[in-house]
């Protein structure tokens, strides 16, 4: 990039102006509401993730690198990972075409920006606002282009079963394709936080009228205390996100770094032939993960394993298979580093709790199961050293937030969940057959991945989908039990969204 493109680009993200970066322009009343004074980021570093780069951090990198990525155009939720406290997803149905899109001509200084997001708090609005749309919310708005994703096009609706859920446990607003597009809010845990998320819904309501319907809402946030970051079984999440070239400033040990084109679309790596104004948008897989804890609890009680010394409690044996289903402890401390005892130190660590890849000296990795079965949550979704570390092209970014009560006294004593509770799940790639759904249905659904093992692996016993339920390795002393392992993450629904710039918004998107 020539040194003037470059100062002007940096210069323009420095400019923390109202409206330059995605942040409300301060000219009405409503937003005079939205730029109360905030002291605080609205994103929260949960211990053992990456942290977030500075702006300044960025222009050096991408200055350095002759690249840029302009981040003050890129809507917020993309890159940053699982980082929200508060977030809700608002999925709506166009009624009426053209009085959405003067909506959202007027709504699009509220679409937060990436830029926006890595500013100072006191720069940041009360909370983040990005918007997504359908294949169907882009045909109601009169676009019609093949955006080449054949996933998308369809729906993950159309999908689902190929996906190896069963339709039946879909919730009736997902059934079909209803929903046209989904805003998503974000925010803090700082009172009065709840308010903060309310006013925004509020002014959505307000903004767009009945030329949208609420199809519904799902209200999700960081679990209580010492469980924030982690999801509802009890383990540390969004740990092992890849770095994205032009963004990410700082690669973690055992960090994957991916071109930004893996995530974004139009960048390099990305090679799939589309509209020139989908530059910098993103497609989004959304899904409604029902998690069975009391049941997942009770399984790993009635199945805890022991170690090879025979020392371990029933409560230490459930905890011992619970860390060999996922791979990590519920610290988010690797098996492969720590296989016989959890380390909250080095789960803490986001420079030590990636810097693995299941390989090690005096080891087959064709058929040691002793550190990290090769049927793990991690491991599955994550092959690392069991491909050579070669498949870049399928990573994503995992942005999902907790949703529902934490578990009961009385749903641990009956073992049956009362209440609906689970993730939110949120993956971001420019291609979803290469992301999401191949880690789905390649991976985790698929009884011989990894390849080249010993033994069939079989599904990987989270969110693995299908039957049968088998996995083996998940006891090291006789690595040669089968597991059958009830579902415990049920899918209730989803959609395929297109996330794009807030350009292509307001160039594309809202014009007549």
């Amino acid at each position: 990039m020539h040194p003037f493109n470059i100062f002007t680009a940096a210069f323009s993200l420095l400019n923390i102006g109202r409206g330059v970066l995605g942040v409300p322009n301060p000219n009405s009343e409503h937003n005079l509401v939205e730029r109360q004074a905030r002291t605080t980021p609205i994103l929260t570093v949960f211990p053992g993730q990456a942290a977030l780069p500075t702006l300044a951090d960025i222009i050096n990198l991408n200055a350095t690198n002759g690249t840029f990525l302009p981040i003050q155009n890129i809507q917020g939720d993309i890159l940053v990972g699982m980082k929200k406290q508060l977030e809700t997803f608002y999925f709506f149905h166009i009624n009426d075409p053209a009085s959405f899109k003067t909506a959202l001509n007027s709504y699009v200084p509220t679409i937060t920006s990436t830029a926006t997001l890595l500013s100072p708090a006191s720069s940041q609005p009360l909370a983040f606002v990005n918007i997504a749309f359908s294949s169907t919310g882009l045909q109601a708005l009169g676009i019609t282009d093949d955006l080449g994703d054949s996933q998308f096009s369809s729906g993950m609706y159309a999908d689902a079963t190929n996906l190896g859920d069963s339709l039946s446990t879909w919730e009736s607003p997902f059934a079909g394709t209803n929903i046209h597009g989904a805003f998503l809010i974000g925010t803090d845990k700082l009172a009065p936080q709840n308010s903060y998320v309310s006013f925004y819904v509020s002014g959505i309501v307000s903004t767009f009228g009945s030329s949208i319907t609420e199809v519904d809402r799902i209200d999700a946030s960081a679990r209580p205390g010492d469980e924030a970051g982690h999801e509802h079984f009890g383990f540390l999440d969004g740990i092992s996100n890849p770095a994205v070239a032009g963004f990410s400033t700082t690669v973690l040990p055992g960090q994957t770094v991916v071109p930004s084109g893996t995530i974004l679309t139009g960048r390099l790596g990305d090679v799939a032939l589309r509209p020139s104004w989908t530059l910098d948008g993103t497609f989004m897989a959304f899904r409604k993960l029902q998690q069975k804890v009391p049941e997942f609890d009770a399984w790993t009680l009635e199945n805890a394993i022991q170690n090879p010394e025979v020392t371990l409690t029933v409560q230490q044996g459930a905890d011992y298979l619970g860390a060999r289903m996922f791979g990590r402890w519920k610290s988010g401390a690797p098996t492969d580093i720590t296989p016989l005892v959890d380390d909250p130190t080095l789960g803490a660590d986001p420079q030590s709790n990636n810097n693995f890849d299941f390989a090690h000296a005096n080891s087959s990795l064709i058929s040691d199961q002793s550190r990290c079965p090769f049927s793990a949550h991690i491991r599955k979704t994550n092959p690392r050293a069991d491909l050579a570390d070669a498949n870049t092209i399928n990573h994503a970014i995992r942005a999902g937030t907790p949703y529902g009560p934490e578990a009961s006294s009385s749903e641990a004593s009956s073992k049956t969940s009362a209440q609906d509770r689970g993730m939110a799940f949120v993956e971001y790639q420019s291609t979803i057959g290469n992301g999401f759904r191949f880690q789905q249905i390649n991976w985790a659904n698929t009884a011989n991945f990894p390849p080249l093992k010993t033994v069939t692996p079989g599904i990987e016993p989270i969110v693995g989908q299908g039957s049968p339920r088998t996995a083996d390795g998940l006891n090291p002393v006789d690595p040669s039990v089968g597991y059958t392992v009830p579902q415990f993450v049920i899918p209730t629904g989803g959609e395929y969204f297109f996330v794009p710039s807030i350009s292509a918004i307001t160039d594309v998107i809202t014009a007549s």
